[in-house]
């Protein structure tokens, strides 16, 4: 836990000194019987819906295309924006673009790697335990009644 702890508090120093702000994506993506996929990172505790920073030069939906393939090697064939959150955990600059995949093809699942230890596919009834409580409320946003209030 405090390793973890010191890696987000050095990146999020990192990120400051680099840049004012940070944008990153996340995207949820369901199947056919109604599950979502989720991410657990290397060196981040919990499940994650799949994402990460856009890059310099590209879009916030050419970033979320591309983090979505990398992380669960899903193609997104309809990607629709579904808001745009504040993130103050990290750094008090970050900001988060939340996308809904709406259709995607499967491809080759990549193998567990240091970013990406493992992921899954989850009833919104039985997400694991560990799911972090952002995740939670996206996706009781998204696929439930439960109004935004605009941080992550």
């Amino acid at each position: 836990m405090f390793r973890s702890k010191l890696v987000r508090t050095a990146v999020a120093r990192w990120g400051r000194a680099r840049r004012g702000m940070t944008l990153g994506v996340r995207i949820a993506a369901c199947d056919e019987a109604g599950r979502v996929l989720l991410v657990r990172h290397g060196y981040a505790a919990g499940w994650h819906l799949p994402g990460g920073g856009v890059e310099v030069g590209e879009t916030a939906e050419t970033s979320a295309r591309r983090e979505l393939l990398e992380e669960t090697g899903l193609r997104a064939e309809i990607l629709v924006f579904a808001g745009l959150y504040f993130n103050p955990a990290f750094g008090g600059r970050d900001h988060v673009a939340l996308f809904r995949a709406e259709r995607f093809e499967r491809g080759p699942e990549p193998a567990p790697n240091r970013e990406i230890a493992e992921r899954g596919w989850f009833s919104f009834d039985v997400l694991p335990e560990e799911t972090t409580p952002a995740t939670r409320r996206r996706l009781a946003e998204l696929y439930g009644d439960e109004p935004g209030d605009g941080r992550w």
